[in-house]
Formats: structure tokens, C-alpha cells, sequence
């Protein structure tokens, strides 16, 4: 290979200017050069396209190359243009041409002019293309984003998995290259299989990413706020924030804009022009945050992004690897920030209904696979890496420290006994239940599956109840990282016992557990509560001192606490330290209203505070709002004032009778008065509002489940709700 190697070195110089290869390139060119079928597994930013840009450039006749994507094909094109005087070098063939540049193609191609051609899938089914491609010189297929033949991998496209059939229709033996950035074990398999290519060599890169931290934090009911704290904390850097609908990604772009950050949204949805208007404006840096869907981000090659945030939990490990590895690709800092409720993984879950059966069954167990990453408080990286097949030592290895879960460890527990128990009932279960069932088997808890099993009558059914159903489902994804269990995924997460779990059980080892991490749901019964996650939590001293205030202030006016102001507000009070009454209006469900009638004593408490303790207040800590709610509130406390019926208001404005409700509960909640007295008198006679009125006026607090179970049922929950919004109107505004 001498000459070949020395012929690489100066080709890799001439037409792509480096002087080294990086990583595993060299041996993959060497492999398609040498006609060899070649299997390339490397992560994003690791060099995948010039695999098989170089040996096309240096081999006889074209390479076809596979891509799922217009706009990627076209950046490719554009790229090797740049680096040849000819540009019929490389060229796209796919619906988008007609037929004079058709023929431009089929002419440049046997000229010999042209060394690539990207063509989608599609069009590689039409025969006019295949009796054409039969005519001229194929060197070799490569087929790129090779994990969508996979429907494990995500994302699967049906036309991918006929790729085999057509490339034998373009000549006999014609060596094939699939490449893909990201693929689980079961989705390699699935690749090779499918692709006829089981003699494949096979390059498998790292995925450890060691300059990316990762992190998880609970999504509350600010999470905007949040988002803006990261954001600002990391001003000048550029970010992605990827959500889930394009809804979400306008409004909160407008949010980002409205708190002083440079920020543009890009989706499907938008015209072709905005989107790669947007998508110039970040690469040029003339903002600094794009507000994203999946849709963006394919190709983008940007090296300074230095934050990737989720603001919803994405469907799999697999998506969610390749949207943080778009954060740090010259290999500088990558802060990867998820924000997890499991009221997106039902979200998505509920999206799934409608699907078959067998994707369904798919889908779900990707999901799950996401939960556990979002929940589990051992490494991440570890976890991850875990989950493409590769091992991490995460005490040498490299990033080991670069994760929340090992910078803020939780106390682990001695668990060998327990261990032994789950490792026992799965093997006792003959191997056939997914995670769920093993868990309810433990714990006693009989559902369909376990009755048709009959494992209610095996005398080991309920050994774990004295333990929750949390310890052993964080027990079972413990177990599966450190090798003692394992899924085989065409069972879709049914547990196996391995080789080590056997021994295990034979002779138990210790087994040092870390308990997970518990993300509840905020208490929604309470008006919008301030979430305080991550970085900012409130000034416990001052929050001590205005509930104090609070108390007093109540106890003049002859009312309860909760109707000066609520906690939510108080806690931000205590966070963002509002001094004069203009900052009053900034603090979380405080309106003009509520500021005039109580906030001076509490602006004037603070003041002193701030003065006493040197405090420097956090300017930018105020979210403000986009404006889009206020016509809905100037709406309702119009047609309220107009005395219509209720739940007439709420359904021309399209929205249930308790969403309806929650905006009026924030209406009065912020100070602004709401007359519903004539909805209440149709709903409850005088006895009743007497009674509810003495309730919370001796209330210690307003939550509606407390009211419920003082009244044992008289009263439905709506109606509490409404009486309540009454009682605040009348007494607090």
C-alpha cells in the first residue's frame, strides 16, 4: 500500500487541505479504495463525509451517495464544488430538477466529469434513472444516515429498506458504504442484514463526546424563566433550544426576543426563504439562539455552538445524542440542558395511539429508554455510552466528571440483597416480563398479564413490598448498565438475564445502589407555582421574613395570609427582590391591582434587607410576557362585566371549562377584580356560599384539595373553584 498511502496523504491535502486524517478515516478510505463493503458507525463532527468524498474523488467512474435529505445534499454539492474548478464534479438528481438540467447531469456523468452524485432514495425507483446508472461506471453506493433502513433507529423511512434490490439492479457487485452517526447494537444488526453486507468491514468511533456536560433539570411551570437564566448566564454564546411543536418554538422565541436575547425560530412550517434566512443568521452569527425543531440542525455545521437545550424531552437516546452533539464540535465547552417532566413522556405517548401495534411497541420502549436516562442519578455519560453498545469507566475515563449526576452524586446504598431478588423473580418468570411486570411482581400488584401468568400464585409474588416500585425500577436500570440484565430489543424490553446476572445470583457480589432522581409534579392546585429549579433558588432568610409580613399584614385586614399574596409570589419576591412599587408588577402573579392594595409594606421590607446584606440585586431576572395572553384576559373580564354565561365565554375562545377557569384564577389572582356573582348564584344557593365564604376565610391556605376533604364531596371541585375566585375578587382585590 506505499504508494496508495502516500497517494492519500497528497489527495486528502489537494482537495480538502489537511494534512492528517482524523481518527478512523484513513482505514475506512483504504477499505472502499480496495473495493472492501464497509460499515462506518461514527458520531457527528467525526469526519463521516470525507470517507467517501475522498476515495470517489481518486477511484474511476461515480459514487452514488444516499441521502434522506435535499437540503444536505445540496450543502454537499456546494462543498465539493468549492474545491474543484469544475462544477460538474458533483450533482444532485432528485425531483427538484428539470429536464434540461437532467440532461446536464446524465451528460457531465458520461463525460466522466463527475466523481458524485447525491440522489435520495426516491429516485433511485425510477427506471428511466437505474437504466441510465446501468450505462456508466458505478465505483461505489454509499449509503449516508444508514440508521434510517432501521425502524429501530429513529429515523426509520420505509423506502431506505428496499435500498438492497435497487443497488443490485445498478450492476453486479458493486461495493456498498453505510454510514451512520448514530446506532444502537440491534440497529447495526438491522443495517448489515438488511443491506446484504454482513461481510462488511465495520469502523466503530467512540461516542464519547468527553467535552459535552450533561445535565437534567425538573421542568416546572417557569421553565421560560429558567431557559432565559441559562441563557443570559451564557451571553454571546451560540445556543439551539429544540422544542417539540412549532407552536412552542414561536412563542418562545418571541419570549427570548421580548427578554433582550437575540434569538430567531426556525420549523417546517415556515416559508423556505425565513428558514434559510434564519439558519444564515446563526451561522453568521447575527443572533446568537436559534429556537428549533427537530427540523433543524441536519448539516448545520456550526463549531462554536456552545449550549444545546431541550425544553421537551426528545423520543429517543438516539435523537436526543444527535441534537447535544450539535453543541461544542471544535471540541470547546457543550453545555447539554434537558428540562424532564413525565408530562411529556405521556404527551408523546398519547401522540403514538393512532399508530400500529408493532411501532407503537417501538415507540414505547425507545421512550422508556429516555425516562430511565432522564431519571437515573449514575453517570450519564455511562449511561449513554451503555446504551450504544460501548463501555465507560467513570472514574478514568475521559469526561468522567463532566455530568450533574457525578459533580452532585447521591448517597448510594449497599443493594447485593436486593439485587439477588430481582435477578431471581426475572429468572423465575422464565425470562418473559418487560420492566413494568418485574416491578409489579415485586411489589404485589396484580394487573391482566401477571393473572394470565398466574405469577399472582407463585410464592415469590410481593418478596419486594416493603420497598416502592421506584427503588426496583431504579434497581433494574442499574443492573442493566452494569451488565446483569439485559434487553433484547425484538421483544421490546423484555429482561434477560446475562452470563454475570447468572453468577450473581450464585454468588452475590456487593452492589452499591444510588437511589434515582424523583422528579413530582409541581402541586397544580395552587395558582401557577414559581418554580425554582436549577441555579436560583429564593432567599430562604427573606422568604422566612414575608411570610412574617405576610401574616401581620393579614391579621390586621382581618383576613387569611393567602389573600395578601400567595406563596408563589413571595418566593419570588425573595428572588428577584423587587424595591420599588414599579417592580412590584414583575413578581409573579402580582398585578397593578394587588401591588396599590398591599405591596408597599413588602417593597419597603425588602429595600431594608437588600441595604442591611449587601445584596446586588439580579436585574435580569424579570421574564416578561409576549403580550399574546393579555387580549384573552381584556376578553374575559369584558364578557364577565357583561354578565354572559360562563361556559359560553370559555367555548368561543375555544377553551374547557377548567382552563377557562385557571385564567380567571389568574386574573384575580393578580390583583384585578372579576364580578361572577351572577354565575354563583345559579350554582349556589345562599346557605352554601355562606358556608364556603367561612371556610376560607378561616382558611390557612386556598388549595382546593384541602377544601374538598373538609367538605367530604358536598361540593363539586369546580364549584370550590369558582367560589374561591368570588371569595379573592370581593376580599383580596
Amino acid at each position: 500500500m506505499g504508494l496508495a498511502e502516500i497517494d492519500l496523504q497528497a489527495a486528502l491535502k489537494q482537495y480538502f487541505g489537511f494534512s492528517q486524517f482524523k481518527g478512523l478515516q484513513e482505514g475506512v478510505i483504504k477499505s472502499i479504495i480496495n473495493d472492501h463493503n464497509t460499515f462506518v458507525i461514527m458520531p457527528t463532527g467525526g469526519g463521516k463525509s470525507l470517507c467517501y468524498q475522498l476515495p470517489a474523488l481518486v477511484k474511476d467512474g461515480t459514487a452514488i451517495v444516499v441521502s434522506p435529505l435535499i437540503a444536505l445534499m445540496k450543502n454537499q454539492v456546494d462543498a465539493i464544488r468549492g474545491i474543484s474548478a469544475n462544477n460538474g464534479i458533483a450533482h444532485v438528481l432528485n425531483s427538484s430538477l428539470n429536464k434540461t438540467e437532467v440532461k446536464r447531469v446524465m451528460d457531465d456523468m458520461r463525460s466522466g466529469v463527475t466523481k458524485l452524485l447525491y440522489v435520495a432514495p426516491e429516485s433511485l425507483t425510477k427506471n428511466d434513472y437505474v437504466d441510465f446508472l446501468r450505462t456508466v461506471k458505478v465505483s461505489f453506493v454509499a449509503i449516508d444516515e444508514a440508521h434510517c433502513i432501521s425502524e429501530w433507529g429513529h429515523d426509520f423511512r420505509p423506502e431506505y429498506r428496499n435500498l438492497r434490490n435497487i443497488i443490485k439492479r445498478l450492476g453486479d457487485n458493486i461495493p456498498v458504504i453505510a454510514l451512520t452517526a448514530t446506532a444502537t447494537p440491534k440497529v447495526q444488526d438491522d443495517i448489515l442484514k438488511n443491506l446484504g453486507i454482513t461481510n462488511a468491514n465495520t469502523f466503530k468511533a467512540s461516542f464519547n463526546r468527553p467535552n459535552l456536560y450533561y445535565e437534567v433539570r425538573p421542568k416546572t411551570k417557569n421553565v421560560d424563566a429558567d431557559i432565559i437564566r441559562f441563557i443570559k448566564q451564557n451571553q454571546g454564546k451560540s445556543g439551539i433550544v429544540y422544542c417539540l411543536s412549532r407552536k412552542r418554538v414561536e412563542e418562545l422565541a418571541q419570549t427570548l426576543q421580548v427578554n433582550g436575547i437575540s434569538a430567531v425560530p426556525y420549523h417546517a412550517g415556515l416559508d423556505a426563504k425565513s428558514r434559510s434566512k434564519h439558519q444564515d443568521m446563526f451561522l453568521m452569527e447575527d443572533v446568537d439562539v436559534v429556537v428549533a425543531t427537530i427540523a433543524f440542525g441536519m448539516g448545520i455545521d456550526k463549531p462554536d455552538v456552545r449550549f444545546v437545550i431541550h425544553h421537551d424531552i426528545p423520543k429517543s437516546i438516539e435523537s436526543y445524542y444527535q441534537e447535544t452533539g450539535r453543541a461544542g464540535r471544535d471540541g470547546g465547552e457543550g453545555h447539554c440542558l434537558a428540562f424532564y417532566s413525565y408530562k411529556d413522556i405521556e404527551k408523546l405517548e398519547k401522540f403514538m395511539s393512532g399508530k400500529p401495534v408493532a411501532e407503537q411497541e417501538i415507540g414505547h420502549a425507545l421512550l422508556q429508554e429516555m425516562v430511565a436516562y432522564a431519571e437515573t442519578s449514575i453517570s450519564r455519560r455511562k449511561f449513554i455510552l451503555h446504551y450504544f453498545g460501548e463501555e465507560f469507566d467513570e472514574v478514568t475515563g475521559e469526561g468522567a466528571d463532566m455530568d450533574d449526576n457525578v459533580r452532585n452524586p447521591k448517597k448510594q446504598v449497599e443493594a447485593k440483597d436486593d439485587v439477588v431478588t430481582l435477578l431471581s423473580v426475572v429468572r423465575d418468570t422464565k425470562q418473559k416480563f418487560k420492566s413494568k411486570e418485574i416491578v409489579n411482581t415485586l411489589t404485589g400488584n396484580v394487573n391482566a398479564l401477571i393473572k394470565s401468568h398466574k405469577t399472582d400464585e407463585r410464592p415469590f409474588f410481593g418478596c419486594g413490598k416493603d420497598k416502592e416500585a421506584r427503588h426496583w425500577m431504579a434497581l433494574i436500570r442499574q443492573c442493566l448498565v452494569a451488565r446483569l440484565l439485559k434487553k433484547e430489543i425484538e421483544t421490546y424490553g423484555v429482561l434477560f438475564l446475562t452470563g454475570d446476572g447468572e453468577k450473581f445470583i450464585e454468588s452475590p457480589d456487593s452492589f452499591m445502589m444510588t437511589e434515582d432522581h424523583v422528579f413530582d409534579e409541581t402541586d397544580d392546585d395552587s395558582i401557577i407555582t414559581a418554580g425554582k429549579s436549577g441555579g436560583a433558588a429564593a432567599d430562604e432568610k427573606l422568604l422566612r421574613t414575608l411570610k412574617d409580613l405576610r401574616k401581620s399584614e393579614a391579621k390586621k385586614m382581618g383576613v387569611p395570609p393567602f389573600v395578601v399574596f400567595q406563596d408563589p409570589s413571595l418566593e419570588d419576591m425573595a428572588l428577584k427582590y423587587p424595591i420599588h412599587m414599579s417592580e412590584l408588577t414583575n413578581v409573579h402573579g402580582v398585578g397593578e391591582g394587588k401591588a396599590k392594595k398591599y405591596g408597599r409594606p413588602f417593597v419597603e421590607l425588602i429595600a431594608r434587607y437588600v441595604e442591611e446584606n449587601d445584596i446586588v440585586r439580579p436585574d435580569d431576572l424579570v421574564v416578561k410576557s409576549t403580550g399574546t395572553n393579555s387580549a384573552l384576559k381584556l376578553y374575559i373580564i369584558q364578557n364577565v362585566d357583561r354578565k354572559l354565561p360562563l361556559d359560553d365565554i370559555a367555548s368561543s375562545k375555544g377553551l374547557s371549562m377548567e382552563d377557562f377557569i385557571k385564567e380567571m384564577e389568574q386574573i384575580v389572582y393578580s390583583g384585578t377584580k372579576l364580578n361572577i356573582n351572577y354565575w354563583i348564584e345559579e350554582i349556589l344557593d345562599e346557605d352554601q356560599q355562606e358556608e364556603l365564604h367561612d371556610y376560607f376565610l378561616e382558611a390557612e391556605n386556598d388549595k382546593i384539595s384541602l377544601a374538598v376533604e373538609e367538605f367530604e364531596g358536598d361540593y363539586e371541585d369546580e364549584e370550590i373553584r369558582l367560589y374561591r375566585i368570588k371569595f379573592i375578587s370581593e376580599v383580596a382585590n
